[in-house]
């Protein structure tokens, strides 16, 4: 099994809308209602919505495929954060969101995440980034373990809104300088 990673080009916004249709829930706690899941992919994962991130040149997308198959992506977003919750806990600037990292289910445990990860963290130190932040639910057991193993500290919290229930993430922070 070989895993490699690729930037998206705009043509690539349909599989990403598909990716997400199949990922999405899967980071979701089990409170979180199918209509309110259907209603965020269509609001932020979309295909359009995907070919407005595409286009954004503060954001980047990578795609870490299995033997040429997808198998998963990640969104970076190079904004500083809006989020009060966020700036507050962040601790080192300049720094880069790891907006979204996805992986379909049968490619957990294989590798594609930390390699989609790692190679963002390259790309980002190379951009002149010191650190990378994260929000991931706080009921995401697998992937706050995950995030932990692969250097993210626990920084503080936030809210995170999805259908019209507010979610509570942490916010997690990875210092670029020696990772990777």
């Amino acid at each position: 099994m070989i895993v490699t990673v690729r930037p998206a080009l705009l043509s690539d916004a349909e599989l990403l809308h598909d990716l997400a249709l199949q990922t999405f829930p899967l980071a979701c706690p089990p409170t979180t209602t199918p209509e309110a899941i259907a209603e965020f992919i269509t609001q932020h994962l979309s295909v359009s919505s995907f070919r407005g991130y595409l286009n954004d040149k503060t954001r980047e997308i990578l795609i870490g495929e299995v033997d040429s198959q997808p198998a998963g992506y990640v969104l970076f977003c190079s904004d500083e954060p809006s989020d009060p919750d966020v700036a507050n806990a962040l601790t080192v600037r300049p720094t880069i969101e790891l907006s979204k990292c996805y992986v379909l289910s049968n490619f957990h445990g294989t590798g594609v995440a930390r390699a989609l990860i790692v190679d963002g963290m390259v790309r980002s130190r190379s951009q002149g980034f010191a650190a990378m932040w994260l929000g991931v639910n706080q009921e995401n057991i697998r992937a706050n373990r995950f995030y932990e193993k692969m250097g993210f500290r626990l920084a503080g919290t936030k809210k995170f809104l999805v259908g019209e229930r507010w979610e509570d993430d942490y916010v997690r922070e990875l210092l670029l300088d020696d990772k990777a």
